[in-house]
C-alpha cells in the first residue's frame, strides 16, 4: 500500500457513504464511542434537510491511502457565527483520523485551503457543525462513555490537533451529579425562592407540543446571547431540532418557570439514549432498532442538555428551582445519575451553582484554533 496520502472533496453517493461510515469501522473497539444511527447522520449532513444550511455552506473531505479510507473532515463557513460576533471564524468538524499525524496534517490543509479564499482568519473546532451541535476535542474524562448529543474523541485526537499547530481557544465542562438526591438545603431553598419570588414551575404539555415550542424560541437566544461562541438559531434549526426531540422527550424533564405568566426560564433534561445507541456498533436501523428499543427501556441516566434564565432573573435562584424540579421528577422516573453542560470554564456563576446543586466536574472538551 503507499504511504501517499491523497485527499479529495465528497462528490457522490459513494463518497458520502464513505464519509459517514469510517468512524464506525475506525472506533468499533473503543468501549467508550457510541454509534449514532447512520440515517441521522446522512439527515445531519444533507444541505437539503438541516437548516444550518440557510445560513452557512461546509465541504465534506475524505483522505485515502490508495483505495483505504484513513480519515474525514468538513470545512464550514458559518455566516451566522461571523455575523453575530463581527469576526471571521472558519470551523471544522466530523474530524476523524486514524492516528497518524501526516493524515490529520493532510486534512487539516484541506479544510484550511478551502476556508481561506473566503476571507476567514482563523480555524476552530471541531464543532459538528456549530456550537449548538456536537463539539469538542475530549482532554479529560476518558474513562466513561458520552451522554446523548456530546461529543466523544480518542485520547489520541488531542495529540493530532496540537501536532497540527492547534491552540486552545475554550474549555468546555461537563458535570455530573455526585449523590441520588440534592442537598437539602438547597430543597428548602428552592421552595423558599419559589414562595418569595412568586414563581411556577410546569412541565411540557406534549398536547400542546408547538405551542410550547414557540415559547422556548421567545426566550433560546435571548437566555445565552452573551455566552463566548454561542451562536444564535434560527426559527428553522429551533423546529428542525424539535422534531428531532420529540419522540426522546419525557414530558417532566422539561420545565418551564414562569412569574405573573411570563417566562422567565426553561430547562431541558433528556433520557441518555446513547445507554441504548451502544448496543447497535453497526449504526444501522435493521436490526439495530429492536436491541435500541429493548435497552431504551431500561435507560437511568439523563442529561441536562438546556438551561436558560432570562439576564434580569439569574440571581434569583431560577436555576435552583429548575434542577430541583429535574431532580425530583426525574428521581421518581427511576432516572439515577445525571450529567449537566457542557459549561464555559470561565462561567464562574453556573460552575458554583452546579457545585452546590450535588454535580462534579467530570469531563472537559476543547475547542481549538488555529490561524489560516
Amino acid at each position: 500500500m503507499t504511504d501517499t496520502v491523497v485527499v479529495r472533496s465528497v462528490r457522490t453517493a459513494a463518497d458520502l457513504k464513505k464519509f459517514i461510515s469510517f468512524p464506525y469501522r475506525l472506533h468499533r473497539g473503543d468501549p467508550h464511542w457510541v454509534p449514532a444511527l447512520r440515517m441521522d447522520v446522512r439527515k445531519l449532513l444533507s444541505r437539503e434537510k438541516n437548516p444550518f444550511f440557510e445560513h452557512a455552506e461546509a465541504e465534506y473531505f475524505l483522505a485515502q491511502r490508495g483505495r483505504e479510507v484513513v480519515g474525514r473532515i468538513a470545512a464550514i463557513h458559518n455566516r451566522a457565527h461571523n455575523e453575530f460576533h463581527e469576526d471571521t471564524v472558519g470551523f471544522y468538524g466530523f474530524f476523524d483520523s486514524i492516528e497518524d499525524q501526516s493524515v490529520a496534517d493532510a486534512l487539516f490543509k484541506a479544510a484550511s485551503t478551502w476556508l481561506k479564499p473566503r476571507g476567514l482568519t482563523v480555524m476552530r473546532g471541531p464543532a459538528s457543525f456549530s456550537t449548538n451541535d456536537e463539539c469538542g476535542v475530549l482532554v479529560d474524562g476518558f474513562d466513561t462513555p458520552p451522554a446523548i448529543l456530546t461529543a466523544y474523541t480518542p485520547p489520541y485526537y488531542v495529540q493530532l490537533t496540537e501536532g497540527a499547530g492547534f491552540t486552545k481557544a475554550r474549555d468546555l465542562w461537563m458535570y455530573q451529579s455526585v449523590d441520588d438526591q440534592l442537598p437539602e438545603r438547597l430543597t428548602r431553598g428552592a421552595k423558599l425562592i419559589a414562595e418569595r419570588k412568586k414563581i411556577e414551575l410546569r412541565a411540557l404539555d406534549m398536547k400542546r407540543f408547538d405551542e410550547e415550542v414557540e415559547l422556548i424560541k421567545q426566550l433560546y437566544n435571548q437566555a445565552w446571547e452573551r455566552n463566548w461562541g454561542f451562536v444564535p438559531m434560527t426559527e428553522a434549526e429551533i423546529d428542525h431540532l424539535a422534531k428531532d426531540l420529540r419522540p426522546v422527550i419525557v414530558p417532566d424533564l422539561v420545565v418551564f418557570a414562569e412569574q405573573k405568566g411570563k417566562l422567565i426560564g426553561f430547562a431541558v433534561a433528556l433520557p441518555d439514549l446513547n445507554v441504548a445507541l451502544k448496543t447497535n456498533p453497526s449504526g444501522r436501523l435493521f436490526p439495530g432498532l429492536i436491541k435500541i428499543l429493548w435497552k431504551a427501556r431500561k435507560i437511568n441516566r439523563v442529561r441536562v442538555l438546556l438551561l436558560g434564565v432570562l439576564e434580569e432573573y439569574r440571581r434569583a435562584g431560577v436555576d435552583a428551582l429548575m434542577y430541583h424540579w429535574i431532580w425530583e421528577k426525574g428521581y421518581a422516573k427511576g432516572y439515577r445519575w445525571a450529567e449537566a453542560g457542557w459549561i464555559l470554564e470561565d462561567n464562574a456563576a453556573m460552575k458554583n451553582g452546579l457545585l452546590r446543586m450535588g454535580f462534579a466536574h467530570y469531563k472537559t472538551l476543547r475547542l481549538y484554533d488555529r490561524p489560516l
